[in-house]
């Protein structure tokens, strides 16, 4: 018996706070998928966020680990909105190769309104405005960014629309974030946040089975309204599109568990998970060489019974600083 159990522990479940890279190879598909638990907790737990606004920043955060883990360099890649509804910014970045963090604001007067008039829709909280990719390889590079329209009615279609536009290669996103109340190891009640999501891309080796039609209105238009999706896309999508959004936040749902449930009759390969972390890039230095830039005026305004007090919106991490060692530097 202990024999048998050895040999089915040989394959280890990721389990939380661990991206799983798939490939479907009978389909032409890869991706990535993930739920996310103790990371997305400590993150929204810093600035206890109201829900709705805790639940849009949970899926920016599940969408920046799935695209940031796909770096193949050192750098850092940030997911941010900016819009003019109750959610006026959104922001979570993924610094290779494996911190996180993630900061949301918000008008709470504005958030109230909303609420109270059932405007909790993604695009009623954030309104209109952009979503944009950044990747940014740090010193002696030019950060590259992609800026597509908050006209979605969800960050996985807005995300969906900007891989149409500008990667044009077909791509599925699938996000979720839920509440869960359950007890502790001591029977107290307990409320946790969990997150989760998928990335499917069809990447065949020709190339030009990849074609999609084109966007309504493109100056392609006419040409390819004809256009039939390739069959291997067509079958992948629509398994992609059968999650339910329990399932991907579900602890008793597993990642491979959910793409054994998609993909098992095609094949479908995990790689080795990448694990994530909740960790701020901030620092007493970073902050330092931030106020020996400010002015004297500025130093002035920012003083307070001798010393300046900087919070990092991030992490809420609060660093002094003695206006004597600001103005030595």
């Amino acid at each position: 018996m202990a024999e048998n159990a050895a040999s089915l522990g040989q394959f280890d479940f990721a389990g939380d706070d661990h991206v799983v890279p798939f490939q479907v190879e009978g389909l032409d598909v890869r991706g990535r998928a993930v739920q996310l638990g103790p990371l997305l907790d400590a993150i929204l737990a810093r600035h206890d966020y109201p829900m709705p606004v805790a639940r849009l920043l949970a899926e920016a955060i599940v969408l920046t680990v799935l695209l940031g883990t796909s770096l193949k360099f050192e750098g850092k890649f940030t997911v941010q909105t900016k819009g003019d509804g109750p959610v006026d910014l959104l922001v979570a970045d993924f610094s290779t190769p494996e911190n996180v963090r993630a900061y949301a604001r918000f008008n709470e007067e504005a958030l109230a309104e909303a609420v109270a008039e059932g405007r909790t829709e993604p695009e009623q909280l954030l309104g209109k405005g952009v979503l944009a990719f950044t990747i940014d390889q740090g010193r002696f590079t030019q950060p590259y960014q992609g800026i597509v329209a908050l006209d979605g009615a969800s960050l996985e279609e807005i995300a969906g629309t900007y891989f149409r536009q500008s990667e044009q290669i077909p791509t599925r996103v699938r996000l979720g974030a839920a509440e869960l109340f359950d007890r502790d190891e001591n029977g107290k009640p307990r409320h946790r946040w969990r997150a989760g999501g998928l990335i499917a891309q069809f990447l065949p080796e020709a190339p030009e089975r990849m074609r999609q039609p084109d966007i309504h209105g493109g100056d392609g238009d006419t040409g390819l309204r004809d256009h039939v999706e390739d069959d291997s896309w067509a079958e992948a999508r629509s398994l992609v599109e059968t999650i339910d959004a329990d399932e991907l936040t579900d602890p008793l749902v597993g990642t491979e568990r959910l793409l054994y449930r998609l993909f098992h009759e095609r094949g479908v390969r995990v790689y080795e998970p990448k694990a994530v972390y909740d960790s701020c890039s901030c620092s007493r230095d970073k902050l330092k060489g931030v106020l020996q830039g400010f002015s004297a005026e500025e130093i002035e305004a920012s003083e307070e019974n001798g010393e300046i007090a900087v919070t990092c919106e991030f992490c809420s991490t609060t660093y002094r600083f003695e206006v004597s060692e600001i103005e030595a530097a």
